[in-house]
């Protein structure tokens, strides 16, 4: 999909990712991008840099990303492409709280899960349209030191999953973003953990990945190719390598020493 005259939702466009997609898009000559995020002076920010539309949203309620796309069809005109990009991310394992598994689980999964139910219809009334699901690489690999991140990225990865081959026909099109570390206020102090060992990328280069991705039509977007790679060694050899993963996280899993 060329992204020109086209009309594109971002959420978590405050800051990081977010932001440079945001900026990706307008650059690229879309009509209007509608910035959304629960920081509404940071996003207004974003909103001013490329004349776009600045709106409070706060992803872990339903209601407010409804609210979002009926606003926005609305006052502005049909969504070509919602972009699910905000996430957070809390270190530990199973003994983390309920109340912290449930907040990510809301942000990093439902909101997507919303956004697909409430635009899902609306872009098959009209022939097609694309989603583009942030997860991360910790979707297709695992996260060492955070079971909540790395299980809520792999429901966004099995998401997406099912969107692109439930809706084909419906000529939705659906891709998938799976970065290593960005520098970003999520990895901040993260610099020599795990996840940057192949390097860290800044914003907008995952942006840059995004937009190749998208016109391309392709389903994942890898901004660090080795994810590649290290995914084919864990399908071609499980055990080899949960033990690697097991190496790493002797190193890397207590967050609290980063």
């Amino acid at each position: 999909m060329e992204l020109k005259d086209k009309i594109v939702v971002v959420t978590g466009a405050a800051r990081g990712i977010g932001q440079a997609l945001a900026i990706a898009f307008a650059n690229e000559g879309a009509k209007s991008v509608i910035c959304a995020d629960i920081d509404l002076d940071a996003v207004k920010e974003t909103a001013s840099r490329i004349g776009g539309i600045a709106v409070k949203t706060d992803v872990s309620k339903e209601t407010d990303i409804q609210r979002l796309i009926e606003d926005t069809e609305r006052d502005v005109g049909p969504i070509d492409m919602f972009v699910s990009n905000a996430g957070i991310a809390i270190p530990g394992g199973v003994e983390t709280g309920n109340d912290d598994w449930q907040r990510i689980w809301d942000i990093n999964v439902m909101s997507q899960v919303w956004a697909a139910r409430h635009m899902v219809p609306r872009m098959a009334a009209r022939g097609g349209g694309y989603l583009l699901n942030t997860a991360s690489a910790a979707g297709l690999l695992n996260q060492v030191g955070s079971a909540p991140y790395g299980v809520t990225k792999h429901a966004s990865v099995g998401l997406s999953e099912w969107l692109a081959m439930s809706h084909a026909d419906d000529g939705i099109k659906v891709s998938v973003l799976c970065p290593q570390a960005v520098r970003t206020d999520m990895t901040k102090g993260q610099e020599d953990h795990v996840a940057a060992l192949d390097g860290m990328l800044e914003p907008e280069d995952a942006a840059r990945a995004c937009v190749e991705t998208i016109r391309a039509e392709t389903f994942l977007v890898l901004p660090h190719p080795k994810v590649l790679d290290y995914m084919r060694m864990k399908t071609a050899d499980y055990d080899r390598w949960i033990g690697g993963m097991t190496k790493l996280h002797r190193q890397f899993g207590d967050w609290s020493k980063e």
